[in-house]
């Protein structure tokens, strides 16, 4: 039988998409890695994932997982590979209060796992701007990150268990639901962050923690970056460590945010800063949000107390606290129109670095210093997880170059190495970030991840061609 009719005899006719019906799958979110897959398999249950696997298997075909196709690296890409979409595995098994903990399927979209969380009074504090589309499977197999890895950490720190298919069709039950079992290799670690290359996520156990009862949001225009971070460990030293966001918006950033959205207020009366802060602190004690006799939250008092002594000391500019639900959400839309008014200019360079706290201005200006040598035209974005020291740099070259593309992002890595930094911190690498991986992981690393991806996918058959450089 051909790898078409075995599939539609596994899962059925209407699971099984070729032609026009793989529409939607022939490209990710930012249009940059367009697929052309032979077909696309939608299997319900991790009984039907371990099939397909074996018959792809059978047939001698790459499979490449594909989860909310939110990613920005090109890791769901295939020219000939089965697609398969876990967008059916998503329920949502348990959700268990008393241990904090969620069962989910990897089709899961983040945003019905915090809707879940919240109706049980929980929270999962997984949270960035595709959380209406990003699947927990996507979110796992890229070790996603976003605002809140300050005070919670990324998707590693949030998982206890999951469920793995392997090349072969085996099922790995690693579905721990414990805080400690050292019993042997943490192996669920192998594929979280592994981008579909070792094994298909079907599920997984993630922790919640206590829903927020209050937040204090700001935002603030510090005298420098260097000051900034200041402001950030007496928060966190103030509050017991309640900082759950805490992200750079400098003057280029709010100046591209005023030309692409004129709809959206700027803070300050429009007054122009370089850097500028968006804070946020929450908490759950009864003593941080309980108001007092004149109506005002604990929570909030501290954070105008903050401020205000920094204010004193020249430290901070500006700051306009918000007071409203309202107000808290249109600070939180500034940052996350992030993506969209960054790829809505075309052409551009995008890297996603990490660097140590105290190093992020110097990298900066490093970088800064380097780039009129390669591309005396160019423009530059940046937006930035302060409070984790990741960035988001973008370039705009003045021509569309793969040449000058490669030599910016060398000259980048040069400047992130140099200061002890990663080249990836958040995204995942799938194929945009080969290159790097080339130039800049240690080798004996590299040779260790070909020895994994050889013992379990030794046909070189799930997601090929991703993160590992040939």
């Amino acid at each position: 039988m051909s790898l078409l009719a075995d599939l539609t005899v596994a899962l059925g006719p209407a699971h099984v998409l070729t032609g026009a019906d793989m529409a939607k799958y022939r490209h990710d979110w930012t249009l940059h890695y367009p697929s052309n897959p032979c077909a696309v398999a939608r299997p319900g249950s991790t009984a039907e994932v371990a099939e397909v696997l074996r018959i792809a298997a059978r047939h001698g075909v790459p499979v490449v997982p594909v989860s909310g196709l939110t990613g920005l690296v090109g890791g769901a890409h295939t020219d000939g590979g089965l697609m398969l979409s876990v967008e059916r595995l998503n329920r949502i098994r348990e959700i268990r209060p008393e241990a904090r903990i969620a069962i989910v399927e990897a089709g899961v979209v983040l945003d019905r796992l915090h809707a879940a969380a919240e109706a049980a009074g929980l929270y999962f504090p997984l949270w960035f701007g595709a959380r209406g589309s990003a699947m927990i499977g996507g979110v796992l197999s890229t070790n996603a990150g976003g605002s809140n890895v300050l005070r919670y950490g990324s998707t590693r720190a949030l998982c206890l268990g999951l469920e793995v298919v392997l090349a072969d069709g085996r099922v790995l039950n690693l579905m721990s639901e414990l805080h400690k079992d050292n019993s042997g290799y943490d192996l669920k670690q192998l594929f979280i962050g592994a981008e579909g290359t070792l094994g298909v996520i079907t599920a997984a156990v993630m922790k919640l923690v206590p829903r927020p009862r209050a937040y204090a949001t700001a935002t603030l225009a510090a005298r420098s970056l260097p000051d900034a971070l200041v402001l950030l460990n007496r928060l966190r030293e103030a509050t017991g460590g309640l900082v759950e966001a805490f992200e750079l918006m400098p003057a280029t950033y709010m100046r591209r945010l005023s030309e692409a959205r004129p709809d959206i207020a700027l803070p300050f009366g429009g007054t122009r800063y370089d850097t500028n802060i968006f804070v946020e602190i929450a908490a759950t004690a009864p003593r941080d949000v309980t108001p007092d006799a004149a109506g005002e939250v604990p929570l909030t008092a501290l954070l105008e107390t903050t401020l205000a002594g920094l204010m004193a000391e020249g430290a901070v500019l500006a700051a306009e606290i918000a007071q409203t639900e309202a107000q808290r959400r249109a600070m939180w839309q500034r940052r996350e129109l992030a993506a969209e008014i960054t790829v809505a200019r075309q052409p551009t360079i995008d890297t996603d670095i990490c660097l140590p706290l105290d190093k992020v201005a110097e990298v900066l200006d490093r970088i800064h210093a380097r780039l009129p040598a390669l591309d005396a035209g160019a423009e530059t974005l940046h937006i930035s997880h302060l409070g984790d020291g990741n960035i988001h740099f973008t370039v705009y070259p003045s021509r569309d170059d793969a040449a000058l593309a490669d030599a910016v992002m060398a000259a980048v890595e040069d400047e992130v190495q140099a200061l002890g930094g990663s080249f990836s911190a958040e995204h995942g690498v799938g194929l945009s970030k080969k290159p790097s991986m080339k130039r800049r992981k240690d080798p004996v690393a590299l040779e260790v991840m070909r020895a994994v991806k050889q013992a379990l996918d030794p046909g070189n058959r799930l997601n090929p061609g991703k993160i590992i450089p040939d």
